[in-house]
């Protein structure tokens, strides 16, 4: 056009200046390059900016750095005054800041000849037709003028129709970029808008990371051959070298223009099933952050259109593929601080065994705070805890580790359900006003055969009978932690002999298409189904060590299948925790009263040695009695009664002293010269944990003694969570 070859001429012979004539030799220590020799007639300076102010096509000038040094009067009007004052840079201004500038300018310099192509204006989405001519000394001359309504052609023809065809390919894949969340649904929006248009047959987008070049995803190449280009040095592929520092595209017609211009990577191109190849920078904000391959079939020769295309849609698929790094970075980190922060396995306990399964939301951009856990308590008790905090994201899921982090340390103290949930939510309502989380905390009891529960705003636990029976209990929800106000109610199941509990969260049971009770009625049936048609409980072949913990990971499995059949489309994340238990049997368990005076210990020491011989441990009958000699002397001296005494066998010796006193007994520093004051010591060198845990009309010191082991059998370990203190 006309405007470029002014712009031209201007670039060449004459300083950058401002539209008002202005330029460099009227500023102080400013050049005066009308001095130098012109080669061609020169027209005066003045006469040359008038006429490029008074063009009715907009036109700028750039200097090599891409900073502005002239903008004519419709340029102004378009684009606005501040925004194309000298020395802003071309990127910054918003009004035609539009994907592909930035490449064809680029393309353009690199080249050295002028170029043209449409470009749609992001602010009111109207068709301009830009010219871009390099200047030779540097830098480049720009014009552009709207063609929405018709394209002044040299033959005065309408819009073309290769031109409508881009604006309609750049519509698409902006369209589906914009919906893109991962890296690998950027390639895949590629793969679908950009490939059939060009009749295209391969794809393959890398990242630059550490100097070398990573695969992000491909279509249409084998895993070998990818193996052979992930994650190597950007300095041996030197094509995509080339394509990064000079940020331009690079069009290659067949493999043997290829492999004359990179003889080294001969070995690529034998073993690529493309003969032809388009290598386009991906540059956000002026950085190179990789490169997008797209790969034909065959050999062919690239159009101005194809070539205009392809770098605009580059840059499209550059900013995308940006945002969608960050989003895989951030959601990776979350999720694995979450995964983190929940157990990595769950302990195998006499009375329970469980398995569960955590699942992250298929679609959204951030992790939640779903989180489950199972806490070994004395007298083979069991805490079970599910909880699900509000909201999502890494602040989230932190919140989640803390909250599991205070269960533990509270469950140690052995306190009672509402009890814990009470003090729970005091933690949550210290983080702050808009802090939320749902919580059911339940404590199974293997010799009563009861399981106490209380709930704050999460829903009941499912108990499922051997026969298959479900029972789901209609009780009262507390409000969630961090609005409720204590106390929390407590409730009871009694259990049979074996049975399943089944905790969830709300993100397992509700869905885009049903409700929760919906879903807790499809759980109901698929628990029951399972458990009638596997006879569960007792599986023939199946008693080996292990064969419990793997029924419960199939059943899991099951669950899952079953209520989240299509997982990746779930907006929430979803917690399954499912307990098998198992009642005590009476023959291991043995108590009696015993009086409020120095006989006491005699007569516990005489039922000791006689329910020892009973279970077959008399190689513990010695420490058991001076345990019990050394506590049940404590209470009668500085406690009170009622006094009783139990014990339990089970993977470890259980001996637990029961007292109507609610003080604590503590280890004391002692000296050697001493009477007193060594009994708890002895205790505690006696037992391999023992603690204390308080009821409504006293407490109870128990200790925990590993049991005799036959020979080349390795001894108990203490539960995960270590020993509970005094």
């Amino acid at each position: 056009m006309a405007a470029g070859g002014a712009a031209g001429g201007a670039g060449d012979r004459y300083p950058a200046g401002e539209p008002d004539g202005s330029g460099d030799r009227d500023r102080p220590g400013g050049r005066d390059d009308t001095a130098r020799p012109a080669r061609r007639p020169a027209a005066p300076r003045e006469t040359v900016l008038r006429n490029l102010s008074d063009m009715s096509e907009g036109f700028l000038t750039v200097d090599e750095a891409w900073r502005i040094s002239f903008a004519n009067r419709e340029a102004v009007r378009l684009l606005g005054a501040e925004p194309v004052r000298p020395g802003r840079s071309l990127w910054q201004v918003a009004a035609i800041a539009a994907p592909g500038l930035e490449g064809q300018c680029r393309r353009a310099t690199a080249e050295g000849r002028p170029i043209g192509f449409d470009l749609t204006r992001p602010l009111d989405g109207r068709l301009y037709f830009l010219r871009l001519v390099p200047v030779p000394e540097g830098g480049l001359g720009i014009s552009f003028v709207d063609v929405t309504d018709h394209r002044p052609r040299e033959d005065g023809q309408p819009l073309g129709v290769p031109a409508r065809e881009r604006a309609a390919r750049m519509a698409e894949l902006t369209t589906a970029l914009a919906e893109a969340v991962t890296s690998k649904d950027v390639v895949r929006a590629v793969a679908e808008h950009v490939l059939p248009p060009v009749a295209a047959d391969g794809l393959v987008v890398e990242t630059l990371e550490g100097g070398r070049i990573r695969v992000v995803d491909s279509v249409g190449y084998t895993r070998d051959f990818l193996r052979r280009i992930d994650g190597v040095p950007l300095t041996e592929h030197t094509a995509v070298a080339d394509v990064l520092r000079n940020r331009t595209p690079l069009f290659v017609g067949s493999a043997a223009e290829f492999e004359k211009l990179y003889p080294r990577l001969k070995y690529l191109s034998d073993n690529s099933p493309s003969r032809a190849w388009a290598f386009l920078p991906l540059i956000v904000s002026g950085r190179a952050t990789g490169s997008c391959v797209i790969s034909f079939s065959e050999p062919r020769t690239f159009s101005e259109d194809d070539r205009t295309l392809l770098t605009a849609l580059s840059s499209l698929v550059a900013q995308a593929l940006e945002r969608a790094r960050l989003f895989d970075v951030e959601h990776t980190r979350a999720q694995g601080l979450q995964r983190g922060l929940l157990p990595r396995t769950l302990p195998s306990l006499p009375a329970v065994t469980a398995a569960a399964r955590y699942l992250p939301a298929g679609r959204g951009d951030e992790v939640g705070g779903d989180w489950y856990d199972v806490i070994p308590l004395s007298a083979d008790r069991v805490a079970m805890v599910i909880g699900d905090v509000m909201g999502h994201g890494i602040t989230e899921a932190a919140t989640m580790g803390r909250l599991r982090t205070a269960v533990r340390t509270l469950a140690d103290l052995d306190m009672d359900p509402d009890e814990l949930l009470t003090h729970l939510s005091e933690i949550v309502g210290d983080l702050g006003y808009d802090y939320y989380a749902t919580c059911l905390y339940a404590v199974f009891d293997p010799v009563t055969r009861v399981c106490s529960y209380a709930l704050a705003g999460h829903l009941p636990p499912l108990l499922v009978h051997p026969d298959g029976t479900v029972h789901a209990p209609d009780v009262d929800i507390n409000p969630p932690l961090g609005a409720a106000d204590p106390p929390f109610d407590v409730h009871e199941l009694r259990l049979p002999e074996e049975a399943l509990l089944v905790f969830c969260t709300d993100g397992l049971v509700e869905s885009p298409e049903r409700d929760a009770d919906q879903g807790l009625t499809l759980l109901r049936q698929t628990l029951g189904a399972a458990v009638t048609r596997s006879g569960y409980f007792d599986p023939p072949g199946t008693t080996g060590p292990g064969a419990g913990t793997a029924r419960l990971e199939e059943l899991c499995d099951l669950v899952v299948s079953t209520l989240l059949p299509d997982h990746a489309a779930t907006n929430d994340d979803a917690a399954l925790l499912i307990a098998h238990t198992r009642c005590t049997p009476t023959d291991d368990v043995a108590s009696c009263s015993l009086p409020e005076d120095p006989r006491a210990a005699g007569q516990a020491r005489e039922y000791v040695r006689s329910q020892l011989d009973v279970w077959g441990l008399d190689d513990l009958v010695m420490s058991t009695e001076l345990l019990v000699s050394e506590l049940i002397g404590n209470v009668v001296r500085h406690a009170g009664g009622p006094i009783r005494l139990r014990l339990m066998r089970s993977r470890s010796l259980i001996c637990e002293v029961y007292d109507g006193s609610l003080t604590t007994p503590r280890i004391r520093r002692v000296g050697q010269t001493d009477e007193g004051g060594r009994g708890l010591h002895l205790v505690a060198a006696l037992s391999r944990r023992w603690g204390t845990r308080y009821l409504a009309d006293g407490k109870c010191i128990w200790t925990e003694q590993d049991l005799p082991h036959p020979e080349g059998e390795l001894p108990q370990e203490d539960p995960p969570g270590g020993p509970v203190g005094a």
